[in-house]
């Protein structure tokens, strides 16, 4: 069967001047929206929605514990009674229903009209909007929270994967892992520097003459305003790098959508060495983002560390990461991404291992390991989203990383699954763990298997000279 035909990428006809400022301005949306899910739904969001909800049952005259949320203290939605402490993974899990059905659509759009620069404001300012209107939510009326939170995560996914599909338009296939490494660097170094601003607003609340609950409502107007403000960098720059595949207008454009989508889905399978990378990196991600969300209850729980401990280390990781993402990048220029993706891998799987053996109340063992976690945190994202990039025929790149974003927030629940059901059955978190291991070992696995210049080749984009 002969190769299909190789399409220029829209990136290699931009004189290199201009390219240079548009992947400078690129950048910023990584800085602008990583406020989001550091401030919001790391620290803040669940520990505000949590207490608010806590609140709604001691006004209705339950006996909740001072601290554990998760015993005797229930909550009614919809018919359903549930612990408020379970409220905010039931919110990232409905959270990701609604996304199943708009970032497809979303994706279909901004390939077929090449409105991008629109669609990328109007997601971002619609997240940020809702993120400010969180102040709002106080006392007990956590309802209001739960709509605005979903809206909010709504518009950052949707957002960002308007955002991606932008890389190949303004990099050639030998820039993309740097750009790509440079603006997740950029965006963990953004995402630290707002969660410090909000972290001294918080615990310096009593000098502010804040209330705890006034101070976190400030923090959500801040992160909020931080994702706005940034964003019109990135859109004063941005505009469309390819001709619109449809010319509907109004109501019209969403049934465009629907076709070019359809139109996609049916073709999906031509690619299949696309779909192999993509299922290794379903696997993985799953992996990393479990690590990164029960490290602190690891730090917590099993190893007795300090509040204070814990809330540096967090910092300490997003700074830490905007080194391990440029680092990335320079090492995946000399010796490939798919190369560098692996070796990454192999580190993460000694990192978990050493993890085992941190002793209990040991700071500095702890610290150590989150400097491992956060050298390979940033950088193992940023290549694998430069590699996707290429391996996505062109004009369709929105609508094959909204797949990408769906599949990263479907399969996110498998590692946590697996982390608390391994604690449960053994008692410690020690082995549940180790038992992350499996995600990096088989990525590993996967994606040495597939053959990433001939996927290159099938998809009809241009090789780059080292991968």
């Amino acid at each position: 069967m002969s190769e299909p035909a190789v399409h220029p990428a829209p990136g290699a006809q931009l004189d290199e001047t201009r390219r240079r400022r548009d992947q400078r301005a690129w950048c910023w949306y990584d800085w602008a929206n990583s406020a989001f899910p550091t401030s919001v739904i790391t620290v803040f969001g669940s520990l505000y929605l949590t207490t608010v909800a806590k609140n709604d049952a001691l006004a209705a005259g339950q006996a909740c514990p001072t601290r554990n949320a998760l015993v005797g203290c229930n909550i009614t939605a919809f018919g359903l009674q549930f612990p408020a402490g379970s409220l905010f993974d039931y919110l990232l899990a409905s959270s990701t229903l609604l996304q199943v059905l708009v970032l497809p659509l979303a994706g279909a759009i901004a390939d077929r009209t090449q409105r991008k620069r629109r669609m990328l404001g109007l997601f971002a300012f619609i997240g940020a909007g809702a993120t400010a209107l969180l102040a709002l939510v106080s006392g007990t009326n956590w309802r209001l929270g739960v709509v605005l939170f979903i809206v909010a995560v709504t518009g950052y996914h949707a957002s960002v994967v308007v955002y991606y599909s932008v890389l190949p338009e303004i990099a050639t296939a030998d820039e993309r892992d740097r750009l790509s490494s440079r603006g997740w660097a950029f965006g963990y170094l953004g995402g630290g520097i707002a969660l410090a601003l909000n972290l001294a607003t918080y615990l310096g609340r009593d000098a502010l003459g804040l209330s705890e609950s006034a101070a976190v409502r400030v923090c959500f107007v801040t992160a909020a305003l931080w994702w706005a403000a940034f964003t019109l960098i990135p859109l004063s720059r941005m505009r469309s790098y390819q001709p619109p595949q449809g010319s509907e207008r109004g109501l019209a454009v969403l049934t465009g959508g629907f076709r070019q989508l359809s139109g996609t889905l049916r073709n999906v399978r031509s690619y299949p060495l696309t779909l192999c990378f993509l299922a290794a990196y379903l696997i993985y991600t799953d992996g990393i983002s479990t690590v990164s969300n029960t490290a602190v209850q690891y730090g917590d729980l099993e190893l007795g560390l300090a509040s204070s401990t814990l809330i540096s280390t967090v910092l300490m990781v997003q700074f830490v990461a905007f080194v391990g993402a440029l680092l990335h990048g320079w090492v995946a220029g000399r010796f490939g991404t798919k190369r560098t993706i692996m070796g990454s891998l192999l580190m993460w799987t000694g990192v978990i291992a050493v993890a085992y053996f941190i002793q209990a109340h040991h700071e500095l063992q702890f610290y150590a390991v989150a400097v491992g976690i956060g050298l390979v945190l940033g950088g193992t994202n940023a290549l694998s989203r430069s590699l996707f990039s290429q391996l996505v025929p062109a004009g369709e790149e929105a609508e094959y990383f909204s797949v990408y974003k769906i599949g990263e927030r479907a399969t996110s629940a498998v590692g946590p699954l697996l982390f608390g059901a391994v604690g449960a059955a053994t008692g410690s978190f020690r082995p549940a763990i180790v038992s992350l291991v499996a995600f990096f070992l088989l990525g590993f696995v996967l994606i040495s298997l597939v053959p990433v210049r001939r996927a290159i080749r099938a998809a009809g984009n241009p090789e780059p000279a080292i991968v």
